[in-house]
This record gives C-alpha cells, sequence and structure tokens, in this order.
C-alpha cells in the first residue's frame, strides 16, 4: 500500500519501505474503519480506528507522547498522554462533531472489556481526534453513531483501505480529495530491522500549496487559488514504532512530522489543528503488577536522527498515499473536489 504500484506520484526516499508500506507494519498495530457515503444525503463521513496492540491495552498500556503543533482542534484524551506518557486505549479518528459521540462509544467499549474500570480501578483516558469534513459532508447531521464506532473496531486488520474511507471521507487537503494515507520506513540499530510507521487524517492546506518531492503542483485546471485563501483545515498524524524510545524521545519523534508536512507543503496555518501522537510497541506499562519497578529501554540519542529522517520520509509519503488512493467527490452545497489523479 502506500503510493500505489501505477502513482504518478515520484517521491525521493532514503529508507527502506515496510512490507506492507503501512502503519500496521509495526507488528501488532491494526486499523479498521467504517464508512459514512450516501450522496442523496450528502453524507461523507466515518471513523478510523487504530489499534496500538492486540491484547488488552489498558492492563498493558504502550508508551507515547503527543505534540500539539497546532491547536486549532478538539480531540480528546491528549492531555493524559502529555502527562503520563501512555495510551490505555484505541485512537479514533472521527469528524469534529462526532467526538462526543466517539468518546462515549469508546468509553463503553473499555468498560465492557474491563470489568474493574471504575470500580477497582480508575477511570479511562480514550483517546479520539478529528477533522472538519464540513465542506463536503453534512456535518451538523452528526451520522456518525455508536454503532460505527464498534464496527470500525472489529473491523481492524493489518491491512486496510486509504484514501476516502473511515474518517477520511469528507476530507480535503491542498485542495484535491484528501483522506487517510500511511506509510513505513525500515530503520537500522545495531545490526537490527526496526520499523516506523506513520498514518494520516489529510485535510489541510488550499490550492497552490502542493508540492511533491519539492515541485509544485499545478491544480489550477480543476481549482482555482483564491487571494484571501487561509489554512483551516487539520491533519492528524500517528506515528508508530517497534524502536524502544522513552515518552522524550517519542515527543521528539512526533515534532518531526512537521518536516513531513513542510515538504508537502504546509504552513502549520492559523486555522489547522495540526497533531501527531507518537507511541513505541516496545515498550509497556502495565497497569497491574507486585513489582514496584518497571524495566525500560531506550536508544541512545546518538542515534535518533535515524528515527527522525525515516518518520519524516513516512509522514510525507502518508500524505501523499492519501491524495493518491482517495476518489473525486461532489458534496453538501454542490461542492465538487477533484482526485489528484485527474492532476497527473
Amino acid at each position: 500500500m502506500g503510493l500505489s504500484k501505477d502513482s504518478k506520484i515520484n517521491m525521493t526516499s532514503v529508507y527502506k519501505r515496510g512490507e506492507n508500506n503501512l502503519i500496521t507494519d509495526v507488528s501488532g498495530v491494526k486499523v479498521g474503519h467504517f464508512t459514512l457515503k450516501d450522496q442523496e444525503k450528502n453524507i461523507h463521513t466515518g471513523v478510523t480506528a487504530i489499534l496500538p496492540h492486540g491484547g488488552n491495552i489498558f492492563k498493558d498500556k504502550v508508551l507515547a507522547a503527543a505534540s500539539v503543533i497546532n491547536g486549532f482542534g478538539k480531540s480528546a484524551g491528549l492531555v493524559q498522554i502529555e502527562e503520563l506518557g501512555t495510551i490505555e486505549t484505541p485512537i479514533l479518528m472521527t469528524n469534529t462533531l462526532s467526538v462526543g459521540t466517539c468518546l462515549d462509544a469508546l468509553a463503553k467499549y473499555m468498560l465492557k472489556h474491563n470489568e474493574d474500570i471504575g470500580v477497582s480501578t480508575g477511570t479511562v483516558n480514550c483517546v479520539v481526534t478529528e477533522c472538519n469534513d464540513g465542506e463536503i459532508n453534512d456535518i451538523r447531521g452528526q451520522h456518525v453513531k455508536q454503532e460505527h464506532v464498534y464496527q470500525a473496531l472489529e473491523n481492524a486488520d493489518v491491512l486496510f483501505e486509504e484514501g476516502d474511507v473511515g474518517a477520511g471521507s469528507g476530507m480535503i487537503c491542498m485542495g484535491l480529495k484528501g483522506g487517510i494515507g500511511s506509510s513505513s520506513r525500515i530503520v537500522e540499530i545495531d545490526n537490527k530491522e526496526y520499523t516506523v510507521g506513520a498514518m494520516v487524517l489529510s485535510n489541510f492546506g488550499f490550492p497552490g500549496l502542493l508540492r511533491i518531492d519539492g515541485k509544485p503542483v499545478d491544480i489550477s485546471s480543476i481549482t482555482e487559488k483564491k487571494e484571501d485563501d487561509v489554512e483551516k483545515g487539520s491533519v492528524i498524524i500517528l506515528i508508530a514504532t517497534d524502536i524502544p524510545l522513552s515518552e522524550r524521545q517519542l515527543r521528539r519523534v512526533a515534532k518531526r512530522s512537521t518536516v513531513g508536512l513542510a515538504r508537502v507543503g504546509s504552513y502549520l496555518g492559523n486555522g489547522s489543528g495540526d497533531i501527531a501522537v507518537a507511541f513505541t510497541t516496545a515498550n509497556r506499562m502495565p497497569h497491574y503488577g507486585e513489582e514496584s519497578m518497571v524495566d525500560i529501554k531506550m536508544i541512545n540519542d546518538r542515534v535518533i536522527d535515524k528515527v527522525f529522517q525515516a518518520t519524516a520520509e513516512a509522514v510525507e509519503e502518508s500524505v501523499y498515499s492519501s491524495l493518491d488512493h482517495a476518489h473525486t467527490v461532489t458534496g453538501i452545497r454542490g461542492k465538487k473536489v477533484y482526485a489528484i489523479s485527474e492532476v497527473l
């Protein structure tokens, strides 16, 4: 996956791509979608679920960090990630006005699978991220329901679709149809191969900004850049790895996602909600345990540049992939958004 084999998008890459060129090349990670599309009712939205590993994530948390690059966003759960440096639920992506529905559904999902939550132990920090799909989707209709969240979680697998699916159904990126995109890179450390995987929900930029491999892409044939265009979209970036990293190092990795965004033409504008979340499957924090000490491994900072560069590449290709797999859509108020295939 990632960029399709017959894609007209070409990018320079230093690091080797993973087996499937997806975030799920990091062992244990799975992704699932539920897509809501009804042309007559102007519904173009959905839910995307990311499972950090195949076990009980509440009882076996992954070390994590978040980077709020530009905070024009309504995501839930980032505060506790910042404070404790762990993720203890699946991560959901959806549209802005469906965060509450998804949060409630994810809480019920966690309660169902953990009878101790709120009884013999504390509550749970559900993580829900969002972008605004209101230019294409009837966002006021709040069409995402709790059963759609459960279906996305149930659909989670190693192989998954990209483009205008799940949470990406109604997203616009650089004036073109955006959505879900993913990619991965292989990093060698001490003669052992590790994986850095990325996934984006691309909904940022405006016509005229897009760069591919540093070169401007002219889309004036299908859409016009307006003089008063400003950055008012969003992007959610997830970075997964099996490299042992501390939460401090994960925060540094999350920040490097800005390099990938800059390469495709974003300037992280005032009205854009740009958020990155990074986690490692190599370091776990048990919810229960008799031991007072937990062993955590981390790489030496002198070799972390490899991780930074691989992250930048994976994020950059993930954005291209979200465009590459998307289709031309006509949405609410007659808004037509073309796929990049109409241009290249």
